[in-house]
């Protein structure tokens, strides 16, 4: 698994989101400016959150999002599966779009490595939550940084 630039302005956003009072309507704008994330790229990041209920948004004047629960209960799982989709690395061993192959009772690949994979990445985004994230966002920390140390194909 890696992270995508999505995911770190989905995590910057949220830790953003998560540092406000749970009864504050937060703008886009402001979210972008306290961030760095361009508007228009943040709308859409939010609007996959909100898609999957981990944010809430209201239209028209005092609206804009907030999270739609406590920042402990929702889990950064949660948030990458909301914004990337399943976490595991096949869709032979995944848990909630699993497609079965032909080899699955046989590859032993798949009945440990794979597997393992899967539990280790679930069982670590499982672990921390959003309230994670807000810890960082109260210390002024930019996940920006971030950016120029995400790993590419063929690194």
């Amino acid at each position: 698994m890696r992270l995508s630039a999505t995911d770190v302005y989905a995590f910057q956003a949220l830790g953003f989101l998560g540092a406000q009072p749970s009864e504050r309507w937060v703008s886009s704008e402001e979210i972008s400016e306290a961030t760095g994330v361009h508007r228009p790229y943040l709308v859409r990041i939010l609007a996959a959150l909100s898609a999957k209920g981990v944010v809430r948004s209201k239209k028209g004047i005092g609206g804009g999002y907030a999270l739609a629960r406590r920042p402990q209960l929702i889990s950064l799982c949660e948030v990458v599966r909301a914004i990337d989709g399943p976490v595991a690395p096949l869709s032979c061993i995944s848990l909630n779009w699993h497609e079965p192959c032909v080899e699955e009772a046989r590859c032993h690949a798949r009945n440990t490595v794979y597997t393992r994979m899967r539990d280790a990445m679930l069982g670590v985004l499982q672990e921390f939550s959003v309230a994670d994230l807000v810890t960082d966002a109260r210390q002024g920390v930019s996940y920006g940084h971030c950016l120029t140390h995400l790993l590419k194909p063929n690194a």
